[in-house]
């Protein structure tokens, strides 16, 4: 139980920029312990769960707990059995029990977003600038739109393309790994019988040269868990050079989307390029499912590991200052952490913000380089085959 050495003598404020997980992990953990929390998301719509499918990890569960949100009464998710591994010919390679709960972006998100409510979440208000007075103790955040917010605490958790990140550390840029990750949700009730015969209910992977593909059950539509109502989703690893990458995140308007490309927006050429691959490279299974999918989306996988987090009364956290690959199955539960030991270190010393950040930064750069080299040898060995050259620790 972490208990106060000393009490505020007012209610803190924290700036939360960025309204999506790691935000509102922060957001809602920071109310939990007295502060008054706004946040500011940049879109100017709701978000959506692009994300597809997540593995739920401990993390996240105790930030809902620790967010008063009540466990008892929801399902987190959809529980697989056995982990399968096939080969390219469809045979099984491997098949092994492994019971484990897999979860939905949306699931996290929607549920997240109840608990925060809507009074103190701002929507269509992008950062421009940041200045700090050390003196008062206060932290002022300049949005676009001409508006300013005065608090004791500005929380960097906008992503991958942090402008956070890019005020204080602009020489810290994610880098392109040399792969992207194809990805589709597809009806629970639509899965070719294939597919199901050979990977409903359980973790299934495959591997070939250049190729690695998962995929599970997830919650459906309006975060459904019943039978019948579910997603199934997969997501596959198949290398691309740059030059390749960005043409595939061309959408079909001919707009460069960057290092991604939402459902709906993939260009007609890919969606064949992508068929034919999955005749070339997967087991049955995986290819009738990647071809029951009618629109699948796409990112890149990209490397970055911080060496700062923390700057005065400023901070970055989750994807903005760490981006595990997806192998690690941790860029989710990363954020989580990252937030719960925030709070842990501001609940400890109320009255000495700059000193709490100080205590917290050095074990979440740690992490975050962990994560990111336990990322990188996994993934270059699956999709490279090159042998990790690096001990980790």
């Amino acid at each position: 139980m972490n208990i106060p050495t000393s009490t505020p003598s007012r209610r803190s404020r924290a700036l939360v920029i960025g309204g999506s997980l790691g935000g509102l992990f922060t957001a809602n953990l920071l109310r939990r312990i007295g502060w008054d929390v706004d946040v500011f998301e940049r879109s100017a719509h709701d978000l959506d769960s692009r994300g597809g499918g997540i593995v739920l990890q401990p993390d996240v569960v105790e930030v809902f707990r620790r967010s008063g949100i009540d466990l008892a009464s929801m399902n987190l998710g959809v529980q697989s059995t056995y982990r399968t591994v096939f080969r390219p010919d469809g045979s099984i390679q491997s098949k092994h029990y492994a019971p484990q709960v897999q979860t939905s972006w949306s699931l996290i998100y929607t549920t997240l977003r109840t608990a925060f409510g809507d009074a103190h979440y701002h929507q269509g208000r992008t950062l421009e600038r940041v200045e700090q007075d050390r003196d008062a103790g206060t932290v002022t955040a300049h949005f676009t739109d001409g508006s300013a917010e005065v608090g004791d605490l500005l929380i960097g958790a906008d992503g991958g393309n942090s402008s956070v990140r890019q005020l204080f550390w602009p020489e810290m840029r994610p880098r392109y790994a040399g792969y992207l990750a194809w990805r589709g949700l597809v009806p629970e009730n639509e899965m070719p019988m294939p597919a199901r015969e050979g990977l409903h209910g359980d973790f299934g992977f495959a591997n070939n040269a250049g190729s690695h593909i998962l995929g599970y059950l997830v919650p459906g539509e309006n975060n459904d868990v019943r039978e019948g109502h579910r997603l199934y989703n997969w997501v596959w690893y198949r290398v691309a050079d740059a030059a390749l990458l960005g043409e595939i995140t061309t959408d079909r308007q001919g707009r460069q989307r960057g290092y991604s490309i939402p459902e709906g927006q993939l260009a007609d050429r890919w969606k064949t390029h992508l068929l034919r691959d999955a005749e070339a490279l997967l087991p049955l299974p995986f290819r009738s499912i990647v071809e029951a999918t009618k629109e699948p989306f796409a990112q890149a996988i990209r490397d970055l590991a911080s060496d700062h987090m923390v700057a005065g009364r400023v901070l970055i956290l989750g994807d903005a200052a760490a981006i595990p690959r997806p192998h690690t199955a941790a860029s989710t539960s990363k954020a989580a952490a990252n937030a719960l030991a925030l709070v842990d270190a501001l609940q400890a010393t109320p009255n000495d913000v700059e000193g709490a950040l100080q205590r917290w930064e050095p074990a979440q750069i740690h992490y975050g380089k962990y994560l990111e080299t336990q990322g990188r040898q996994s993934g270059d060995y699956l999709l490279f085959k090159q042998p990790p050259a690096t001990r980790i620790s």
